[in-house]
């Protein structure tokens, strides 16, 4: 018998230290390890072969892996395994190629190298593909467009396709940011939804199925005890980092906002202990930034001007200049309204050393884009969204699992 591992220990450990009061949310995977193998789906058949889907982030609360949890499952046969960027440790910022997982000697085929999404051949002899991965909640997260192109691989060949789901940790209620248009649709906007989108994978998957004709056999395993109004601190479950620069559920909360200036001439931490809880370049003023920030009175959250010098990423060795954000009050905090507000800010400020080019990249909404690039004032352009965000929460309607 293998000895527990150290990570599985200290998953452990945190249950026991967890806040009185707390819930105690069960995942799509701590559901499979209690029920077994009727929730997946065809409990009639037995002897399935399963594909899983998944990386470091595929554990139950109590610290096993949903790998060891399908190989243990009796009437199922696990066969092969994929991870989606960042690798099958989510450790990794670059394309990842295949590797083998030690445990139980099965490949590990790259959903983020030589292709993104499965082959023919990776799926031949497959009844099934289990996805289980924490996203985060933003539109530009890669997990959920990983899920959608083994959503559509899963069809084109017969495949079924189950999701083992995840609470949202940024929570389940509040939606903000520009629609995507279905023609931008790509990598990092696996679907017409806002930046924060308020869905879990297993919403998001029965929505893309539904609206955009997946003609898949899904089957999603809800969490149970989370409720949509709760972020992940009110979980009771262990943090484990989605990826490098996912540390906390405060960066998680900023990344909607901060994440959409990414693209253009400024640092967002990467290559600091704190990304996303700063950002700056060599040519700002962190002092002139902090101050026209919080003379916004942008809702739960206030500015610090800072210095920092990244070590890895833009900026590399540089001393820059910018802000330390930080977060007073989760629950009111608007982070796609406050992105746009530092988007407004930096072209105010720096308009000849702000490079607002590739801010739509991530943005995905041209008029927006246009709107920052010609001064236009920041709450102007959030205000000009509420329209297709009230038609979106009708549209998401449907597809919602969780009250």
């Amino acid at each position: 018998m293998r000895a527990p591992s150290p990570f599985a220990a200290s998953l452990a450990f945190a249950a026991l230290l967890a806040a009185p009061g707390t819930a105690q949310v069960l995942t799509g995977a701590d559901v499979l390890a209690r029920d077994g193998r009727a929730v997946l789906g065809r409990e009639h058949e037995p002897g399935w072969n399963l594909g899983l889907i998944t990386n470091h982030t595929g554990v139950t609360r109590d610290g096993r892996r949903t790998v060891d949890v399908l190989v243990a499952t009796e009437g199922v046969k696990l066969t092969r395994l994929f991870s989606p960027e960042h690798g099958w440790q989510g450790a990794v910022d670059e394309k990842v190629g295949d590797t083998v997982d030690d445990a139980t000697g099965l490949k590990v085929h790259s959903l983020y190298g030589e292709t993104r999404r499965p082959s023919a051949e990776m799926l031949d002899g497959l009844d099934a593909l289990v996805f289980d991965i924490q996203d985060i909640g933003c539109r530009f997260y890669t997990y959920v467009a990983t899920m959608r192109n083994c959503m559509e691989a899963a069809a084109e060949h017969g495949v079924a396709f189950v999701v083992l789901d995840r609470p949202n940790p940024i929570g389940g209620v509040a939606v903000e940011g520009p629609l995507m248009a279905a023609e931008r649709r790509d990598f990092v906007g696996a679907h017409t939804i806002p930046l924060r989108h308020g869905m879990t994978a297993g919403e998001l998957a029965r929505m893309m199925a539904g609206e955009d004709g997946i003609g898949v056999e899904l089957v999603v395993v809800p969490c149970e005890g989370w409720r949509r109004a709760e972020l992940y601190d009110a979980t009771g479950l262990y943090w484990v980092d989605p990826s490098p620069n996912m540390r906390r559920l405060s960066q998680a909360l900023l990344y909607p906002g901060i994440g959409i200036v990414e693209g253009t001439n400024v640092s967002v931490g990467r290559g600091t202990d704190t990304p996303f809880e700063i950002l700056g370049a060599p040519w700002c003023d962190g002092r002139l930034l902090a101050t026209t920030l919080n003379a916004a009175k942008l809702p739960g959250v206030t500015f610090v001007p800072v210095h920092f010098t990244p070590a890895s990423s833009k900026h590399e060795g540089a001393r820059c200049s910018g802000v330390q954000i930080l977060l007073t009050d989760w629950r009111t905090f608007e982070p796609v309204r406050t992105g746009v507000h530092v988007a407004c800010a930096l072209r105010q400020l720096f308009p000849d050393d702000w490079q607002p080019k590739k801010l739509d990249w991530l943005l995905k909404h041209p008029a927006s884009h246009a709107a920052i690039v010609a001064g236009a004032p920041a709450d102007e352009i959030v205000a000009a969204w509420q329209k297709d965000l009230k038609t979106f929460a009708l549209r998401r309607r449907p597809f919602l699992i969780y009250e």
